[in-house]
């Protein structure tokens, strides 16, 4: 086994809501919180809004989701305003709209940042970043 690199950047801040999606992440498994009654997804943590709930997201759950959506917005880094970023610069941070409707921000990676466009097709990547700590990151399809 290789050692990590340090990770001096931060973490993510996972409480026991979001918990499922970071235990997914770190097994290599995209999952989104879904409706078991209508089969609306959903990115955070929500009650489904198409019909009444039952107590405690009963009628949600987490589900193995596609992992693959598009560029909806995005923006380019090139000043790095915490130190321990500095040797990203430049990066994208970016809104994906996901394939199941949701839209979630990360970043897009491998590529140049010069190609990243709106509606660009991407996919999820895994980041292993320490021994607890995955991230879910966007590369183009293709």
């Amino acid at each position: 086994m290789t050692a990590m690199k340090p990770y001096n950047k931060p973490l993510p801040n996972i409480d026991y809501d979001i918990k499922p999606f970071w235990d997914a992440v770190k097994q290599h498994e995209f999952k989104l919180f879904r409706c078991k009654q209508c089969g609306s997804w959903y990115w955070p943590v929500a009650c489904c809004r198409n019909h009444e709930n039952e107590p405690f997201y009963g009628n949600m759950e987490w589900t193995k989701a596609s992992g693959k959506g598009q560029v909806f917005a995005f923006n380019i880094h090139y000043v790095a305003f915490d130190p321990n970023f500095a040797d990203d610069i430049p990066y994208v941070y970016a809104l994906i709209e996901l394939e199941e409707g949701p839209i979630i921000g990360s970043n897009v990676i491998g590529c140049d940042v010069a190609e990243v466009k709106i509606g660009m097709p991407v996919e999820v990547v895994y980041e292993d970043i320490t021994e607890e700590y995955t991230l879910p990151k966007f590369r183009p399809v293709g």
